[in-house]
């Protein structure tokens, strides 16, 4: 695979405190490969993220580049390194422009006359042509992006820096089809660039990637050639244990559930005229190509957005979901598990325990304080339910890993005691593990005559998962899908506007 790597790291470790994220990690990837990091969530794949792209310094250990020492201070000091990013959790401004935070830091200009707006937007259209993407406005905002938008453009800024290496963290996980970045992927590798791939879903490893290193609770366990070894040996290596099975087995619905959660007509952004009901003791799926008009149905329930028209009643009685406090006011309440986390569901800088007790706030007060025995006994049975160790709480949420912060998002959803949650993405780049476990709550919760309304862009999860399944398209459902036929060929054409599904009303 040639003399020289394009990356070797040896005996590389990190600690935050008592706790050990990385020790003596080794690896090398060598130039043309794409070179994958499997491991759960907290195996320590975002450390050696963030040691690699200048963000974090490890205690111990070296790494080369292209046979040169490197060891990057700042995430420019990477860049100019020849290390490049894109990172799972995007790194976008939103209040800026497309154009803009795709130049960043390189626009130019002098100190008292900055470049001008229209030569900033033709050389982003350049960038963005030359990485294929054509349909994002480089004048928009990036606030006004789709996800799969804003990640394709953490993507595209990434590529555009001309990297020796190329660091794509979860790259996919919010990308409706991976078509257009593993052939941005392989142009690059065909010029001798290296790409260090980081992904739970290993059907997209084995498509597009060569080797293999697995990390196991901070340690490199081996790295493997992806021809020659089994999806139950990666697991394995992964969880230092026989793989377990994928979904819990299937609970079917309680005869005679009442209806908690009816719209009736709403129509909102891309969503015209949907019904539809949710009822006690049912996960209820949502299948949708990117952009069908799912995102404003969840958000117009879960009180975060408006609807234009229509009606949501919940327990029979009508309700103005104008917030998602009134939202969780409405009868046990709805609460809302969102798209992103990093920007919607996580205050970075407070502590994992503080995180999932802020619901709480109001019981466990005591004369205007917080009550510490009372705060850790809210926390701790919250926790138990989507296997968030005690050990984590006392963390800075912005510390951990991305799976166990969506862990304390999902906490803090139960922690609200409402009896529906809606919930959007939950599984989006997390491990296999943190799935188990993420299932593992949603049946629980559902167990004793509660109610999940799921969007998934997992088809797979929706089938094994949902007692029922609404398809969107064009934004108006036009399947409503029973366990009889729920499969994923049949989702995947109704989303598709195939199969000759008219569009439904609600199903009794």
């Amino acid at each position: 695979m040639g003399s020289v790597a394009a990356l070797a790291v040896a005996g590389l470790s990190k600690r935050y405190g008592a706790t050990v994220a990385l020790r003596s990690l080794t690896m090398r990837i060598v130039p043309h490969e794409v070179h994958a990091v499997l491991g759960e969530n907290g195996a320590g794949k975002s450390t050696l993220v963030k040691i690699l792209s200048g963000a974090v310094q490890p205690n111990s250990g070296t790494i080369e580049l292209a046979g040169q020492p490197y060891a990057p201070r700042t995430l420019l000091g990477a860049r100019r390194a020849g290390i490049s990013t894109a990172f799972q959790e995007l790194s976008l401004l939103p209040n800026l422009s497309v154009a803009e935070n795709l130049l960043l830091p390189r626009v130019s200009g002098t100190r008292f006359w900055p470049e001008a707006a229209g030569s900033i937007t033709r050389r982003a259209e350049a960038v963005l042509k030359e990485w294929a993407v054509t349909d994002i406005d480089p004048v928009a905002r990036v606030e006004a992006l789709s996800l799969a938008e804003r990640q394709r453009l953490e993507i595209v800024r990434a590529l555009s820096h001309r990297p020796r290496l190329l660091i794509l963290d979860e790259p996919t996980a919010a990308l409706p089809d991976a078509t257009w970045l593993f052939r941005q992927v392989r142009r690059l590798t065909e010029t001798g660039v290296a790409v260090l791939y980081i992904s739970h879903r290993l059907s997209e490893v084995r498509e597009l990637c060569q080797r293999a290193t697995v990390l196991r609770n901070g340690e490199s366990i081996d790295t493997v050639d992806l021809a020659g070894v089994k999806d139950d040996q990666i697991f394995a290596m992964m969880v230092g244990r026989a793989p377990e099975r994928a979904y819990p087995a299937p609970v079917a619905a309680a005869a005679g559930a009442e209806t908690l959660i009816e719209a009736r007509g709403l129509t909102t952004g891309r969503l015209r005229d949907v019904s539809l009901s949710l009822k006690s003791g049912e996960i209820l799926g949502v299948a949708a190509l990117e952009g069908q008009g799912q995102l404003e149905l969840f958000r117009a329930l879960g009180g975060v957005g408006t609807h234009e028209a229509g009606e949501v009643r919940y327990n029979g009685r009508p309700v103005a979901l104008t917030s998602p406090r009134r939202a969780l006011r409405a009868g046990d309440g709805i609460a809302y598990v969102p798209e992103e986390r990093k920007t919607e569901g996580i205050f970075g800088g407070l502590t994992a325990a503080a995180n999932m007790s802020l619901p709480q706030v109001p019981r466990i007060a005591r004369g205007g304080l917080i009550h510490h025995r009372l705060d850790v006994a809210a926390t701790r049975t919250a926790a138990e339910a989507v296997s968030l160790a005690d050990r984590y709480f006392g963390f800075r949420v912005s510390d951990l890993s991305g799976g166990n912060q969506q862990k304390v998002v999902l906490a803090r959803a139960l922690m609200t005691r409402a009896r529906c949650l809606v919930m959007f993405d939950p599984t989006r780049g997390v491990d296999v593990g943190t799935k188990q476990a993420i299932y593992t709550m949603m049946r629980g919760f559902v167990a004793d005559g509660r109610a999940i309304l799921v969007y998934s862009s997992e088809l797979s999860e929706l089938v094994h998962l949902c007692h029922r399944c609404l398809v969107i398209y064009g934004g108006r459902i036009v399947a409503d899908v029973g366990r009889d036929r729920l499969t994923e060929e049949y989702l995947l054409a109704a989303a598709h506007g195939h199969g000759g599904a008219a569009p439904l009303r609600a199903a009794s």
